[in-house]
């Protein structure tokens, strides 16, 4: 098992206490390393400051032809000539040639003995007779090692100390801040059908979480509804062509009359393509809602309609369309099952004359199929779409109708884009307007 699933494994507060203090502790230990060697730069200034003035004085001294001594015990003060060699009458100090050459242009140095560092200041002043002489001013850094050891030591432990203060801090908090994130959780799995969270009084994170939950809630309620209703329609409309069949074929069964069963069987025959037509719908219903769509493909309109009018062998259909091409992108089977189930509608209510129009507009292809039947009253129009409504239930079953063609018309145009809707025929019929994409 790797690590990042592990990793994953674990619960958000874990997570984030666990990056808040790893982050945490990677701050203060660089602080702390940073802040522990900053410890002998600030002891070595200190001391430059309080050596300078000491050795101004010695230098003020040199220049008069007095010998120059500390008020400080532990401050030594000490005269050279630019070789390094002692002129007031004191042992050479520990410094050597470089040591002399640094001090000489003014700039201080330390020399790390065994026992003790030294610091030095020096400067170069003009004795009366003319001569140039070395002035320098030392002394011992005290502590100096082990403040600096002690000081990176302790400020390493509270680097530590800090991290895990800042990881307590962190678990207590996020487990304070995910209780309301649980609580809503918890009402989510015992909500009721129907039910939504209350949404806290505060604007903020939670109250969005809160409303987006609801959101959900109620988009799965309403695809409940949907699929119970669907399943029940489904259902229903299956049980009557199977009864169907079922009561034709007992008929003939108990009738073995030739004739009679010639009858019941071309009944069947109808009844199964009945069937048949209703599962392929519901099939084709089942795949769009599972986004299962075809390749789309650029597909001529024109040809389409074309092809479809002469399929329905209707002497009252009529296409009216511009010379050359219309395309738009979908998948022929698409198209075809559009036209087809247009055209078989209007057959169906259609008096004498049914209009098939092709109409490029814009960045729109509009496919228009009116017919001169009753039309369809205003209160029905936009649930004509609606999976197995019938405007006149009785009527649609007598002429084999399912109530899917107009819903799988709606459902492969919308699916690609476009628009559909029905409205009034200057025929007198229903007119429906489909509208696709053009390329």
């Amino acid at each position: 098992m790797s690590v990042r699933t592990l990793w994953l494994r674990r619960s958000v507060r874990f997570r984030i206490t666990t990056m808040a203090t790893v982050a945490t502790l990677a701050i203060l230990l660089a602080l702390a390393t940073w802040t522990g060697r900053s410890i002998g730069s600030l002891l070595i200034n200190s001391t430059d400051n309080e050596l300078r003035p000491i050795m101004q004085t010695a230098v003020t001294d040199v220049s008069a032809g007095r010998l120059p001594h500390s008020d400080t015990p532990y401050v030594q003060v000490r005269v050279l000539d630019t070789a390094g060699t002692p002129v007031d009458g004191q042992p050479p100090p520990e410094l050597d040639d470089r040591d002399v050459s640094v001090l000489k242009a003014g700039e201080p140095i330390t020399r790390f003995r065994a026992d003790l560092p030294i610091r030095w200041v020096g400067t170069v002043a003009t004795a009366p007779d003319g001569s140039q002489r070395l002035v320098a001013a030392g002394i011992g850094l005290a502590g100096y090692t082990q403040a600096q050891r002690n000081g990176v030591n302790w400020l390493l432990l509270a680097a530590v100390l800090g991290a895990v203060a800042t990881g307590i801090a962190t678990w207590f908090s996020v487990r304070s801040s995910l209780r309301p994130v649980e609580r809503m959780r918890l009402d989510a799995t015992r909500l009721p059908a129907g039910e939504r969270l209350p949404l806290p009084d505060s604007d903020d994170e939670l109250r969005s979480l809160a409303g987006a939950l609801n959101g959900l809630l109620a988009r799965r309620d309403e695809a409940t509804e949907r699929l119970r209703k669907f399943t029940g329609d489904a259902a229903h409309e299956l049980r009557s062509p199977v009864a169907s069949i079922r009561v034709q074929a007992e008929v003939a069964v108990a009738n073995p009359d030739p004739e009679l069963s010639q009858e019941v069987l071309g009944e069947i025959v109808r009844e199964s393509e009945r069937l048949s037509t209703l599962v392929d719908g519901l099939l084709t219903l089942a795949r769009s809602d599972a986004g299962e769509l075809p390749t789309a493909q650029p597909v001529d309109l024109v040809a389409a309609a074309e092809a479809a009018v002469s399929r329905s062998a209707s002497t009252h259909v009529t296409l009216q369309a511009p010379t050359g091409s219309a395309w738009v992108q979908a998948a022929p089977t698409e198209v075809d099952l559009v036209l087809d189930n247009l055209l078989r509608n209007a057959k169906l209510y259609a008096r004498a004359q049914i209009t098939v129009s092709v109409l490029p507009a814009g960045g729109f292809v509009r496919l228009i199929v009116d017919d001169d039947g009753p039309g369809i009253a205003p209160e029905h129009r936009e649930k004509v779409f609606d999976r197995f409504y019938r405007v006149q239930d009785d009527r649609a079953r007598q002429t084999g109708g399912s109530g899917l063609g107009l819903a799988l018309v709606a459902e492969v145009v919308r699916r690609r884009g476009g628009t559909v809707m029905v409205t009034g025929s200057p025929d007198g019929g229903a007119r429906f307007q489909i509208r696709w994409k053009s390329l």
